[in-house]
């Protein structure tokens, strides 16, 4: 089947076939870039919650250059206790830290709507072209009432759309569920920064209500 057969299958589906090859390079690059966005987001989640844990207490000394060494979406939640220094309630903290997560998905996730859209798009795309290719196969019926496998023939390439349209559906369908599923990760590490900060900083509010309950002491013992 060379060029020419190509084109002329392609024209007798209505051009849907014209649109096949640039549905499957959306696909394709939507994929392939949004595979390296977070891919490199869940390593960088990970390096982000082993150097926090690493660090010995919660302050803006330590605190600083993490975050400034950080890049988005984990830079904006290590900010917030540099941006907030004097909230020492972590209940109020974690509620700020939820809003910075939710504000930082959409960044995640986009993209992925095209993905969605060309799975569904694609099968109904390339029906449309079945049904149309059909019309031109049924219109040479006088003609080949000697030759019946003229029909069968052109019902077959009528189908080459509906099948084009599948196959892109399936290898978006595909690719769609495994990169949703690396950007519930991230989501996920997020998430588990999120708690780390609130855990340390409730620990170094109740280390501060130590130390302050316990200077009326020492002082009461240098008076006596």
């Amino acid at each position: 089947m060379n060029f020419a057969e190509l084109f002329k299958i392609a024209a007798e589906s209505g051009g849907i076939l014209f649109l096949m090859p640039i549905l499957l390079l959306i696909v394709l690059w939507v994929s392939f870039e949004r595979f390296l966005f977070l891919n490199r987001m869940t390593h960088l989640g990970e390096q982000s919650a082993q150097s926090l844990d690493q660090l010995p207490d919660l302050n803006a000394h330590n605190l600083r250059p993490l975050a400034e060494s950080t890049p988005a979406p984990f830079r904006a939640l290590l900010e917030v206790p540099l941006r907030y220094p004097n909230i020492r309630d972590s209940g109020r903290m974690a509620e700020i830290l939820q809003e910075v997560v939710m504000r930082q998905v959409p960044t995640l996730d986009r993209g992925l709507w095209i993905l969605d859209t060309t799975v569904t798009l694609a099968p109904l795309l390339g029906l449309l072209g079945t049904i149309v290719g059909m019309f031109h196969a049924f219109q040479v019926l006088d003609s080949v009432s000697s030759h019946p496998t003229a029909i069968t023939g052109n019902v077959a390439e009528a189908l080459l759309a509906t099948a084009a349209g599948l196959v892109i559906a399936i290898i978006g369908l595909v690719t769609f569920n495994g990169l949703h599923n690396r950007m519930r990760l991230v989501v996920h590490q997020m998430e588990t920064l999120r708690t780390m900060l609130v855990n340390r900083l409730e620990g170094l509010e109740q280390h501060e209500l130590g130390t302050s309950s316990a200077k009326p002491v020492y002082y009461a013992a240098q008076e006596a």
